[in-house]
Formats: structure tokens, sequence, C-alpha cells
């Protein structure tokens, strides 16, 4: 179907492809009614009827594409019809008309099909959300909720903004952000991100922060972003619509010249298809993202797509990424001059204002001791590395083992020395000097295992670890997933010099190579940034990570991005398959026109065939293939 790559219409016939299919499809089927009666003069005006006002649309689109600095294959389309009617052969030209319309559906629905999932994300965004003030209840915008509002979520809502349940219990389904098909049970207190749907009895939400600022919405945003784009792969297709053009139209005119009989030439340019290259592509890239939205992993574009299924290396962090990331404290180790209780006082309430899951594990545990936690002052944090600021008029640093030395006086290597080999730890120091460390454990998690032979069954053959923790902690963690390589103590350029590494050794072994870095935190950003391919894990990450990254976990389940990568691959090995198998039809069948073997309207006919048969192959992409849930 010549000319189905999306355009913008600026006239009233072409703003409505259903007016444009009409005007097409109604003067075809009267001109054949003509010609059955045996009313062939009649016929004749009705063919010419369906073709020209189709041929002004085009011709009206190209223009415009060419003005934008566009170029198309819609220009073979316009060209069939044209010698269509310029050799009197306005039933051909009806029926490339007829195509061309039809085309514009055929995309419509393809594309819409591919887009379902994401597409389903922003349809279910909700527009209103139930605000209880007193005692009273009032239907406000979305856009006017800000944090410490209480909302009311009835059954069958959709929680309009993130924040906490309030008279709980509440069972959520989750189902449109995670692909996780089990409703989700949350108790009070609990946060509840926006976009889930209330399933059970009607709760309060204490929100959190603004709606535009909600998880729901940023997913939203990537989702609107990632349908506009336009992956490489795509792009590579316009610059084939020229060479496609040149072929197509030297083949009709040589077939033209050496039959002397130029309906040949007409034959071959309604028999030529570009729709392997314009839609065959986008279609199942499109499909490949929709299909990886469904299953809770969130890819921002099909270039990332591309990347995503030629991953050869991966970078990945500790803390939160193969841990859970929700460590627990289990020792409290203080110098001589400082209480255990008032160490962990002191730096959980620093650490109040630090977004790290660490952090939240210590104001955890403070508060599970009965700890009162002061509200912290001057506070300065470097990125997954420490926090520095007063607390009720002492100066504390809380971080890693070297960042707080390099702040601190007296000696706390005493107190590393028989740390066990799984644990991290936190060290702190108060008004200058080192007050002690709190040591923490955090399981890895049980899918851990199963991404590294997923992902290593998938292609990549380099599996690096590169953490903030301690050596002899990242160290025991590599051994025991088998990984390639690890490293620790590392601050956020050392993570990004490590995707430097890894980016090179794969080059050295394939010549070529993309490295992809897992992370979740703030301290994460810089190297996802740095990586070919950066993943965070959005569904408890932080947002700078999520906000740099191609592709975000929506699901806390790692062996979502082996799953992904399956589909990235899938995605492109059927959108290649497309192009190369319809063009190669294409070509049988022009070449057929051209030695006589094929009517004008048969060749039409033909033609559509193909685009059907080959937008049908990209569309199995939402099939579920091998390697995927």
């Amino acid at each position: 179907m010549p000319g189905a790559a999306p355009t913008v219409m600026g006239v009233g016939l072409a703003r409505n492809r259903y007016l444009l299919l009409t005007a097409a499809v109604l003067p075809l089927v009267v001109g054949l009614g003509l010609l059955v009666a045996g009313q062939d003069r009649a016929a004749f005006f009705a063919f010419v009827a369906g073709t020209v006002p189709v041929l002004a649309v085009l011709v009206f689109d190209i223009a415009r594409a060419l003005g934008e600095g566009r170029f198309g294959l819609d220009l073979l389309a316009a060209l069939s019809m044209a010698t269509a009617l310029a050799f009197g052969e306005p039933l051909a030209g009806n029926v490339v008309a007829l195509m061309y319309a039809g085309g514009q559906q055929l995309e419509r629905f393809a594309e819409g099909r591919a887009r379902r999932e994401m597409t389903a994300l922003a349809a279910r965004a909700p527009r209103s959300a139930l605000l209880r003030e007193g005692d009273t209840l009032r239907e406000v915008p979305i856009g006017v909720l800000k944090g410490g509002d209480l909302i009311v979520v009835r059954q069958g809502d959709t929680i309009p903004a993130d924040g906490r349940i309030c008279g709980g219990p509440a069972v959520l389904d989750q189902s449109s952000l995670t692909g996780e098909a089990h409703p989700v049970r949350l108790e009070e207190g609990e946060e509840a991100p926006s976009g889930a749907v209330n399933v059970g009895g009607a709760f309060d939400v204490r929100v959190l922060r603004p709606a535009d600022e909600s998880t729901y919405a940023a997913i939203v945003r990537l989702v609107e972003a990632a349908a506009a784009s336009r992956a490489p792969m795509a792009r590579l297709a316009d610059r084939y619509a020229l060479g496609f053009l040149m072929v197509s139209l030297g083949l009709a005119l040589a077939a033209a010249f050496l039959s002397g009989d130029p309906r040949r030439a007409l034959a071959v340019l309604v028999v030529a298809t570009p729709c392997p290259l314009i839609l065959a592509v986008p279609v199942a890239l499109m499909a490949g993202l929709s299909r990886a939205a469904k299953r809770g992993v969130l890819v921002k574009s099909g270039g990332a797509l591309e990347k995503l299924a030629a991953v050869r290396a991966l970078v990945i962090d500790k803390t939160g990424t193969l841990t859970h990331g929700r460590a627990q404290l289990q020792e409290i180790r203080a110098a001589p001059d400082f209480a255990p209780d008032e160490v962990l006082r002191l730096a959980a309430a620093l650490d109040q204002a630090s977004s790290h899951v660490v952090a939240a594990a210590l104001v955890a545990a403070a508060k599970a001791r009965g700890l009162a936690l002061a509200v912290p002052e001057g506070v300065e944090e470097e990125g997954g590395v420490g926090v520095t600021g007063r607390v009720e008029g002492r100066e504390v640093a809380v971080g890693g083992y070297a960042f707080v030395a390099a702040r601190a006086t007296g000696d706390g290597g005493a107190m590393r020395a028989s740390l066990p080999a799984a644990s991290a730890v936190v060290a702190v120091a108060i008004d200058g000097c080192f007050a002690g460390l709190l040591i923490l454990a955090d399981q890895v998690r049980d899918d851990a295992g199963e991404m590294v032979r997923a992902l290593r069954a998938g292609g990549v053959d380099h599996i690096a670890l590169a953490s903030g923790d301690r050596v002899e902690a990242v160290e025991a963690l590599g051994r025991s997933l088998d990984l390639d390589s690890w490293a620790g103590d590392l601050q956020p350029g050392g993570k990004v010099s490590h995707v430097t590494d890894a980016r090179a050794r794969a080059h050295a072994r394939l010549a070529s190579g993309t490295v992809m870095m897992v992370g979740d935190g703030v301290n994460d950003a810089p190297a996802l940034a740095a990586a070919d391919v950066g993943v965070a894990l959005g569904a408890r990450g932080a947002a700078a990570s999520a906000e740099v990254a191609d592709v975000v976990l929506l699901v806390d389940r790692l062996d979502r991005l082996a799953e992904a990568m399956a589909i990235a691959r899938r995605a492109l090995a059927i959108a290649r398959q497309s192009v190369f198998v319809g063009i190669a039809l294409s070509l049988v069948g022009m070449l057929a026109a051209a030695f006589g073997l094929l009517e004008p309207v048969a060749g039409a006919l033909l033609q559509e065939a193909i685009d059907v048969a080959v937008i049908l192959n990209a569309l199995r992409v939402l099939i579920p293939g091998p390697g995927e849930g």
C-alpha cells in the first residue's frame, strides 16, 4: 500500500481517512456495476471520479512532506494513479486509489494494535479525584491535588496521585504498572502508587506529591515519548526509499521501452510495494515496545529496543538491584566515647533527608527502637556516597567508610574486622570524630541467579558487579552468582569507568558490543547515562535514575529484564524478515509485470495482498515467543 506512512493532511477530505476511503470505494462499486450493465463510457468516468480526489490529496501530502524535508514512497502511488489516467486505464487507477486509502486504515489498525498496551496506560489515567474536606467530599481535577491532601479512592477508581494508605487495608490491581495479574494487599501506612486500581473496599489516601509529579504521570510521559519516537532501523528505511523508487522507475521504463507496450510500465508501478519499508519496521518495533510494557518493562524508544536486542555486556549495581534494597540493621559498633543508640539516632535523623534505600533502613530501625529523630539542618548529599549536616547542633556525617573517614579523626579500622561477608556497612562521624559503624544485612533477590542464567543464555557474555559497598561484600555476592568481575567501594565516577571498561572489553572480543547498566539509585544515574542501555528499577528507584535510563523496570522483578531482551531480539528479527520477504515478493511481482504476466489491475491487487501479509507478520511480535512470559 504505497503511501501508508503517517502524514499530516491540511484539507477537509484528508483529515478524515474514512471519507478518503469512501471517495475511492463508491465510484469503484458504481463503475463496476456500470461495466456489468454495458455502460463502458459511464464506468470510465466513474473510475476517474474514484481516482482524482485521492490523487489530489496524495499530491498535497507529497508537497507538504517535501516542504518539511521528508521524502517517502508515496510518490509511487501518485505516479501509478497519474499514469493510469494518462494511459486511459482509470480502473487500475481507482484500484490503486482504493489500496492507498485502505492502506491508511490498515496502518491505523496495525499501529493501534501494536500500541495497545502502551496507549492503555494513558487511557486509564484518572482525570478527577474525590477530595475529603472535613466531613464533606468534593470532586476536583487531579491537577489541583497537592501534598497532604486526603482523597477517597472508591472501588474501581484509579489512584490519581502517589500517597499513603489511610483507613486501610487496600487491595490494589497494579497490572497496568507492573504486569502482575494478582491483586496486592497494602496495609495502612504503606505507600500506594498512582495508577493502581482499587479492587477492594473504599479507603483514604494521604497525597504525597502533586499528581503531575507522581509515578503514573511520569510513566505516561515516558510512554508518550516512546510512542512518538522513531528507531534508527525505521529511519534507515527512509534511506532505502530513493533507491527503491529508482529501481521501480527504471524497471517500469525498461519494460515499456523493450516491449513497446506502455501498459507494462503501469503494471510495474502499481505492483511496486513500499510497505515493507514504510510500515513493517515501525509496526514490529511498536509491537515490541507494547509487548515489553505488558510485561512491566517500559522501553522508552524504538532505538532503545534495538540496543536492548544487541546487549553483550552487563554492569549491575548491588544494593536495591541484586539485593532487595530493604536492608535491616543487624549490629551497631560504636566507638568508646559514643553510645550505640546515640550513633543510630543521629545517623537516622540526618538520613531522613536522603532518598537512598540504606538511609530508609536506618530511619526504620531507629523508629523501631523508639528513638526520637530531630529534623536535620544544612544537609548536603553527595549522591550515593554520603550525607553531611547538623542534627541538634551537632555535625554529623553518614556514608561509606572512605567518605566518613575523610571527615573525621579517629581510627575505625579495628571496628571493620570480622564483618559478615555479605553485609552492608555505614560509617558515622559526629562532631568530626569517628563514632561507629552500622552493619546491615540485605538479602539477595531470589530471582538474581535466574536472571544471570537467562541473560547468559540470551547472549550476554560478560556480567560485572559495580557497587559502592565494601569490597568483601561485593566479592562474596559476585562469587555466589558466578559473575565475571566485581568491584566495590566505588563512587559514581567509578561506576562510569566500569561501564567504559566493559564497552572496551566487548569491542575487543566482538569488534562491537552494546553495554547495559542496571541500577536503582541517584548514584547510578551517571553510569546509566554512560551505558549504551541504561536500566532503572522504577518500581522503587530514584527519579533521577529513571529519568536518564533507556529502560525502566516497573515491576520489582529482575527476570523481566531477560524477557525484555528476548522481546527486543524477536521484534527486530520479525521486522527484518518482513522487510526482506516483502521487498523480495514485490520485486518478483514487478518482474512478472515487466514481462507482461500481470495486468495493471491484477498487479494492484497483488500489491495489497503483499502489504497485508507483511503487516500481519509484523504484528506477530505481540504473540509471546520463546523466553517471553
